[in-house]
């Protein structure tokens, strides 16, 4: 990397072909973000900056862009994602939390929004805490809880919750199991389970597929398997008129809603994400 340089646009301009010619995607994105985390500034403050990178701060930056090109991603990089309106710390245990799952977290809120009282929220397969915290942040009225199968997951999610200021009830369940306590009582269940099929797993790009955890990945051989489990266990949880929002993958959504009819629920419809893709599938359980 060139030494001496003063001008941010002219380090993030040079960084950014080298993420280029290794065919990163977005390698302009890339460069400025890393180096906003290096200076400690927001992205609209960069345009500002005119001194001269420390040694230790050029350390780091080349390090940072060694790591990207190789299509580590900038998440796993500085360790933490940015979801609506909050900061998660990231490890090896959970996925990366993305833009997709905001609409998904718009269907759930809409759904509270519609009831009176106290609404009580259950986010399955919960990771980093991405929904539930996003959740209890924004309608802190609500009553959330959310389980993992990893108590490591759980671990990051509750350290999540602290950093975040939100109140949230933290389960180690695997779908239903250990959830006797909340039987007929949950109003709205939420849910961004693993629905790659396992054949395509190979297919995606390497900043998901080599670091993002297969577990949290792999839907089985069509992709279904874990909607087929949570359809078929978690009516006992669900009180009368219950809401379930799953996020789902492209293509999936007219099996995944005909898959809750077969279990008995209602079809109510499909949310699509900022994108335009068909991002989450709404149903009903009416008993």
């Amino acid at each position: 990397m060139t030494t001496g340089v003063t001008n941010a646009r002219a380090i993030v301009r040079e960084a950014a072909e080298r993420l280029e010619a290794a065919g990163v995607p977005e390698p302009y994105v890339s460069a400025e973000i890393l180096l906003c985390e290096v200076l400690g500034v927001g992205r609209g403050e960069l345009a500002m900056f005119r001194g001269t990178l420390t040694d230790a701060q050029s350390a780091t930056y080349e390090s940072w862009i060694s790591r990207r090109i190789e299509r580590e991603p900038v998440q796993r990089i500085i360790g933490r994602a940015y979801f609506r309106n909050i900061v998660l710390e990231l490890d090896e245990h959970t996925l990366i939390p993305r833009s997709d799952t905001e609409s998904v977290v718009d269907a759930v809120l809409e759904s509270v929004d519609r009831r009176e009282g106290v609404c009580r929220v259950l986010d399955l397969g919960t990771g980093s805490g991405a929904i539930a915290i996003s959740i209890s942040s924004e309608r802190p009225s609500s009553e959330v809880h959310a389980t993992d199968t990893s108590k490591k997951a759980l671990d990051l999610a509750r350290q999540n919750a602290t950093a975040n200021s939100a109140t949230i009830r933290f389960h180690h369940s695997d779908i239903a199991a250990n959830l006797e306590n909340l039987q007929g009582s949950v109003d709205i269940l939420v849910s961004n389970p693993p629905y790659i099929p396992s054949a395509e797993i190979k297919t995606l790009p390497p900043e998901v597929r080599d670091w993002d955890p297969t577990t949290a990945l792999d839907g089985g051989p069509d992709g279904l398997h874990f909607y087929r489990r949570i359809l078929a266990e978690v009516s006992p949880l669900l009180a009368i008129g219950a809401d379930v929002v799953l996020e789902i993958g492209d293509g999936q959504a007219d099996d995944v809603l005909a898959l809750g009819e077969d279990a008995g629920f209602v079809a109510l419809g499909t949310r699509k994400d900022l994108a335009g893709s068909t991002r989450g599938a709404i149903l009903q359980w009416n008993g």
